[in-house]
């Protein structure tokens, strides 16, 4: 099983950026589709940006299309998540997940293995 561990979290200002790193383990992480996931408080876990294996297709969510970016370098087994014009309702704690297809969805529960989170705190 992939084992993930998420960084890069912190506190900005309203407007700045982040970068969010999620480091895995494992021989077939690169055979994976990975996602990025978050969680504000007393809300559900919500689908943020997604990554085919190979890196040729994205998905984001409606909310951080234009903003966020997701990448990946397979050669170091970590997937990516730049984060700009950040607001403060992306306060959450973001966690990245992968799913054992080349191909992500944007359920939650089709992913197998998660990092234990990092926090993002977007201040007015």
């Amino acid at each position: 099983q992939v084992q993930l561990v998420e960084s890069g979290g912190g506190l900005v200002q309203a407007g700045g950026s982040l970068r969010l790193s999620c480091a895995a383990s494992g021989r077939m992480f690169s055979n994976y589709a990975v996602g990025w996931f978050r969680q504000a408080p007393g809300k559900e876990r919500e689908f943020v940006a997604a990554i085919s294996w190979s890196g040729g297709s994205t998905y984001y969510a409606d909310s951080v299309k234009g903003r966020f970016t997701i990448s990946r370098d397979n050669a170091k087994n970590t997937v990516y998540l730049q984060m700009n014009s950040l607001k403060p309702e992306d306060t959450a704690v973001y966690y990245c997940a992968t799913r054992t297809a080349v191909v992500p969805t944007t359920r939650p529960t089709d992913f197998g293995s998660w990092g234990q989170g990092t926090q993002v705190t977007v201040s007015s």
